[in-house]
């Protein structure tokens, strides 16, 4: 790693630190006291935790600065079009499996891989060599032809359904049991029409907390102020959300259930379309639906002549390890499954999964996917499938996933800042807190070791409605090696905070740098 000239790694002292934050009042990370800075750069030589050991050097980058790039995006691209690090942008100009590289070759650990999207890894060689070889020989014909590039995937895709999720795809006679689309937007827009023709009804549950997409009907089942825009949204119920950490009933499941069949009695005529959620919410903060949840609410949906829709846009794909769908955690098969993302492994591609019964109301008119079912974008989803298996990314991620969970589960109960640590398998979260017993949201806090989390080379990513979760979503190929890198990282950095803050440990001192 390019600025660093350390010899070996040195793992963090195990003392505990009790950042006292509320001692701190409104605190501010430019006022840091002389002797704190000095200390600071004197630990930083010996300190630093290293990136492990990589055999890949990208070519020469030739194009232009990071400056210029940020000039002409802010000169030509939507304002609206936000990036990590304000201070200073990361210019991403290659990228190897679990690592990116940036213009000046300096290499980073990608533990957030393109929000839970690449899967196999960066240019995968068989994902890469299956885009190739089908962009030489046909980069489209629309599904109005018949073409094997699609058939072959969805024969694929339905070996890994269960139940009675059985695959036919779009372009044959019969019915339309998978759709394919470009986005998880697109894919939870067409479910949620497709609920709504087959049971004649409107009404749709969704989660407090959880995001499904930013078109007009997905935005309506958004539940964060913050991705809502002020359009019409109608037909959309919000039920109280199943969260362990910050819900009022704990991880008592069945009670946060509850409020789903009151929403259904109370707020509709009785009967209602459906029910969406993840399994693991994404951009809420990988929360994870408390235990019990979701057969309790299907049983509600299913009384009230509702579909269930799975949204496995982000925790499908064998992220969690234990299973390759999230909402199996739970035990539930539903009626209509969407994904994207980890699907095409960074390639635009997304599905709707249903029976052939419930996929018969797109029949009754014409719908249409200009690129749904691209041979180019099924062909890298096929290749994405079968690395799954061939490389065992699932069993990975369940090892490395649990290893992960229990190293930063060990650094929670050595800093105060860590309020929470949770998700399974490579799709964890960590909530910053500075009390516990309020949660208050630490959101300086988490920009902050952010951007020093990207200085030592680690890149992370953010989310919950508080800005305050390091949402960690590596490729699946990430190794046990990366993910002790990743913990000595955030371990160095939190308590470089302490020594900021003059923060005390157990015993009065200074947390210890390895020196």
């Amino acid at each position: 790693m390019h600025g660093f000239s350390i010899p070996s790694r040195r793992v963090l002292s195990e003392a505990k630190y009790y950042p006292r934050w509320s001692q701190l009042g409104r605190r501010c990370f430019s006022q840091v006291g002389v002797a704190q800075k000095a200390e600071l750069d004197k630990n930083d030589a010996v300190s630093v935790p290293l990136l492990p050991p990589f055999d890949y050097s990208p070519p020469p980058y030739t194009g232009p600065s990071a400056a210029d790039i940020l000039s002409k995006r802010k000169e030509y691209l939507s304002p609206s079009m936000f990036y990590f690090y304000n201070k200073q942008p990361v210019n991403i100009v290659d990228g190897r499996m679990q690592y990116l590289f940036d213009e000046n070759g300096q290499r980073y650990l990608d533990a957030f891989g393109g929000i839970a999207t690449v899967s196999c890894g960066h240019c995968h060689p068989d994902v890469v060599d299956a885009i190739v070889n089908q962009t030489k020989r046909l980069q489209h014909s629309t599904i109005l032809y018949l073409n094997n590039a699609i058939a072959d995937f969805a024969e694929a895709l339905a070996n890994k359904l269960p139940g009675n999720l059985k695959v036919i795809t779009a372009y044959m006679n019969e019915v339309e049991v998978v759709f394919f689309t470009n986005s998880g937007t697109e894919a939870n827009e067409l479910a949620m029409m497709i609920a709504r023709l087959y049971t004649g009804c409107h009404d749709i549950i969704s989660l407090r907390n959880g995001y499904h997409g930013n078109a007009a009907g997905t935005m309506g089942a958004t539940a964060q102020s913050i991705w809502k825009f002020n359009v019409i949204q109608s037909g959309v119920h919000h039920a109280v959300n199943p969260d362990p950490y910050r819900g009022v009933f704990g991880s008592e499941g069945e009670k946060y259930a509850k409020d789903v069949q009151d929403l259904i009695q109370f707020g509709t005529s009785g009967n209602i379309a459906g029910f969406i959620s993840e399994a693991i919410q994404g951009v809420g903060g990988i929360v994870e639906l408390a235990p019990g949840y979701l057969p309790a609410v299907y049983s509600t949906i299913k009384k009230a002549g509702g579909l269930c829709i799975a949204d496995e846009v982000q925790v499908g794909f064998a992220r969690t390890g234990s299973h390759f769908w999230g909402f199996e955690n739970q035990g539930v098969v539903p009626d209509i499954v969407t994904m994207a993302k980890g699907i095409g492994n960074g390639i635009p591609l997304g599905a709707v999964v249903t029976t052939p019964e419930i996929a018969e109301v797109l029949t009754r008119r014409s719908y249409f996917n200009t690129f749904g079912g691209n041979p180019v974008c099924t062909a890298a989803g096929l290749a994405v499938l079968k690395v799954i298996e061939k490389e065992k990314l699932q069993e990975n991620a369940h090892v490395v996933g649990s290893h992960l969970k229990e190293r930063l589960t060990a650094l929670k109960d050595k800093y105060d800042l860590i309020g929470d640590v949770r998700g399974r398998g490579l799709m964890l979260g960590v909530e910053l807190v500075t009390d516990h017993k309020l949660k208050t949201p630490a959101k300086l806090e988490t920009l902050h070791i952010m951007d020093k989390l990207k200085e030592i080379g680690v890149l992370v990513g953010k989310g919950g409605f508080y800005g305050n979760v390091f949402r960690i979503t590596p490729p699946l190929c990430f190794t046990k090696e990366d993910a002790d890198f990743l913990v000595d990282a955030m371990d160095y950095t939190m308590a470089k905070i302490a020594v900021l803050y003059n923060i005390p440990s157990v015993n009065g001192n200074h947390p210890d740098f390895g020196a």
